[in-house]
């Protein structure tokens, strides 16, 4: 929370949380990956946290789940330039494996950290629609009782914006064990998707 500056700008916000050292991950990532889009979007996703694609870029869902995110949003219609895309936590965790970084679930005490950035985003955007994407991110924002399994595509109680729904991160389709399974999860996850579309038409 300290290094979060009082600002109603977004592009100070990024600024500040380059040189946020309120956790341990800013050590051994490459950089801070602060959240994308327009300040004014009516759709505000949030992940987990930043993979290896997402480190070395700086930027969000530009890895294997990213396209697997726009292949799904351009099915259901939604624009992705028209939303506010962004991770729970800014830091990207790994274990090494040879040459390889391999994701490493986040410890509830570095999502607690990252939190303020988040919260701010959500100050500053105020969305119509927040759509949490996976049970991290589900975690941070509703609390340690949150089950993805029981909320899924529906709207959830919460105050953060009119309408908060919750889904799949688009990294569990890649996880599944194999195309049957993975197209299974693609169409579920579109039509999680056009729930949300539905939402904002109307």
């Amino acid at each position: 929370e300290a290094f979060v500056p009082d600002t109603n700008s977004l592009k100070a916000l990024r600024e500040a949380a380059a040189d946020c050292r309120g956790c341990p991950l800013h050590g051994p990532a490459t950089q801070t990956v602060f959240g994308e889009g327009p300040r004014r979007a009516r759709l505000m996703m949030v992940g987990e946290m930043p993979g290896d694609r997402e480190d070395l870029a700086g930027h969000v869902f530009v890895g294997p789940a990213g396209r697997e995110l726009d292949a799904a949003l351009e099915r259901a219609g939604i624009a992705r330039s028209d939303a506010y895309v962004t991770n729970a936590v800014k830091h990207f965790k790994f274990r090494e494996r040879g040459k390889r970084r391999i994701h490493d679930t986040p410890k509830k005490s570095e999502v607690d950290a990252c939190l303020p950035w988040l919260r701010e985003e959500l100050r500053l955007v105020k969305p119509e629609v927040l759509l949490i994407l996976g049970a991290v991110a589900g975690k941070a924002l509703l609390g340690s009782s949150f089950r993805l399994t029981r909320s899924r595509g529906e709207p959830v109680e919460s105050d953060l914006a009119p309408c908060v729904m919750a889904t799949i991160h688009p990294a569990a389709i890649l996880r599944a064990p194999d195309g049957e399974a993975r197209q299974a999860e693609r169409e579920a996850f579109v039509d999680d998707l056009q729930a949300v579309a539905a939402r904002l038409d109307g």
